[in-house]
């Protein structure tokens, strides 16, 4: 696979205003012999558009569900705030790049790269960037999330999927990504209620009521979290849980 795509993103900012004929920096004289400078509004409407971007690509991409799971995991374990937020984070971005590193390639090859050689214009480059994460969040978005959000938007109904207008497209695959990510999370959940139950029996069978269970389960049900990998087992189960493109 080409590991060009992320450098080809990276440049699609800087040049796009030059393709758009934005001019960025505008001199005028001065009284007195001076010059005075100034932004143009397209140019800082546009800068403020990209400091958006990266939002909007957590939001369009794998990390809503693989952050979420990694947060209820947490919450199961009982281990408090460990691992931290900047760990779970960083591991949901690295765990995103891999699973979207397909679609990621077919935005750099169809649309970035043809857009810096210049055989493609901004427009046509921007229509085909859309149309491999369209794919992606379709295969994963559910009919009846996309039918609630049409509804709200007062459609009736759409001919195929590239009549979705995106705002909906985007509402629904969120949606879609946080079910799927609390049934993952109830799944996980479960193993280890299990043990806060056995463990919650035992100490008051014995009396000892006034020890907190989550004291003893916890040393459990790290044993069993690491006898069953179960990292590993978390982060296959995540990358097998997407579906291929559309």
């Amino acid at each position: 696979m080409k590991r060009g795509w992320l450098l080809g993103l990276l440049l699609l900012a800087p040049v796009a205003v030059e393709a758009a004929g934005l001019p960025a920096l505008s001199v005028t004289p001065a009284p007195g012999g001076g010059q005075s400078y100034s932004l143009s509004l397209q140019i800082v409407m546009l800068m403020t558009a990209l400091t958006l971007l990266p939002a909007g690509l957590l939001v369009m991409t794998a990390f809503t569900r693989i952050v979420v799971v990694l947060g209820i995991l947490r919450q199961a374990l009982g281990t408090g705030a460990t691992p931290s937020n900047q760990i779970l984070i960083g591991l949901s971005l690295f765990l995103t790049l891999f699973i979207m590193e397909p679609v990621f390639d077919r935005v750099y090859s169809e649309a970035a790269k043809p857009y810096l050689d210049g055989s493609l214009e901004f427009e046509p480059a921007l229509k085909a960037a859309m149309k491999p994460m369209r794919g992606f969040m379709l295969a994963q978005t559910r009919e009846t999330d996309l039918t609630t959000f049409a509804k709200i938007a007062g459609h009736a109904g759409y001919a195929g999927p590239d009549e979705v207008p995106f705002p909906v497209l985007a509402s629904a695959f969120l949606t879609s990504e946080l079910t799927t990510a609390f049934q993952i999370g109830f799944l996980i959940f479960i193993p280890f209620v299990v043990i806060d139950l056995v463990i919650a029996s035992v100490l008051m069978s014995l009396g000892m009521v006034t020890l907190s269970p989550v004291i003893i389960s916890l040393p459990f049900k790290l044993m069993l979290f690491v006898l069953v990998d179960g990292w590993a087992l978390v982060m296959s189960t995540l990358a097998a849980s997407f579906q291929a493109p559309l």
